[in-house]
């Protein structure tokens, strides 16, 4: 199995970091506006994630825990043997956030694909968080190329 690990500075609380990050349902749009542009979570609790390219990814809620600010979810296709994906987000200083995002994955040909994706989303989180608005405000015309 491999790993792919991201540390992702904000400069946002962690608390409003959390409360984008640790919403299975909703979440993932907010925090990648423009890059995510939908999230269905059906009967199952399995969530549909659409991006802007239309290809989407089914994803199984695994744990939430509010205390520790920290949730767990696994990738569902059938080309992947066993995932787990969870992001942490951390108080770091007065008002900046520390979000540790770590993907485990088999077979492990899927990280360098799954690692530049990650590469990708980063930048479009800290965007999102550091631009002072409620996240998901930026306009569904931001795109990520």
């Amino acid at each position: 199995m491999a790993s792919v690990i991201r540390e992702i500075i904000v400069e946002a609380p962690p608390e409003k970091v959390w409360d984008v990050v640790g919403d299975f349902a909703n979440g993932p749009p907010r925090f990648a506006p423009g890059m995510l542009v939908d999230c269905r979570v059906d009967e199952a609790g399995v969530r549909t994630i659409t991006f802007a390219d239309g290809t989407a990814a089914r994803e199984r809620l695994i744990a939430r825990d509010e205390q520790a600010r920290r949730i767990v979810w696994a990738w569902v296709a059938d080309e992947v043997v066993h995932d787990n994906t969870s992001m942490q987000v951390f108080a770091q200083g007065e008002a900046q956030s520390r979000l540790v995002w770590i993907h485990d994955t088999l077979p492990d040909e899927l990280t360098g694909w799954l690692a530049t994706a990650m590469d990708r989303l980063a930048p479009v989180f800290q965007r999102t968080f550091n631009n002072g608005d409620e996240p998901g405000s930026l306009g569904s015309e931001e795109q990520v190329g």
